[in-house]
């Protein structure tokens, strides 16, 4: 120290006595619960089913991810949700190839 500063002095801080500050990615680590297996097995299995028979990526997330009266809800939510779903939204799927105008 010198003779301007003094240990009384405001601002002079001792770092020792200072607590390290944590760092906390709590903005992008969201708390979710992780997808059943087989919930993710059937998502990842119909996805792969409208990306191979509809022609692509956008076509395919078009059809998933819009409202289908038909289905009872999202393409992809209902396949996701149980077995019985998946059957149907495959067989929707299926359809739609023999005919691009079903929907």
């Amino acid at each position: 120290m010198n003779s301007e500063t003094s240990p009384a002095d405001p601002a002079v801080i001792d770092e020792s006595t200072v607590p390290a500050k944590t760092r906390s990615n709590s903005f992008f680590r969201q708390k979710r619960t992780p997808l059943p297996h087989d919930d993710a097995r059937r998502q990842g299995d119909i996805s792969q089913l409208a990306f191979l028979t509809m022609g692509g990526r956008d076509p395919a997330i078009a059809f998933l991810n819009s409202e289908n009266a038909e289905l009872g809800g999202r393409p992809l939510a209902v396949a996701t949700a149980s077995d019985t779903g998946y059957e149907q939204v495959a067989t929707a799927i299926r359809a739609w190839a023999r005919d691009p105008g079903f929907e």
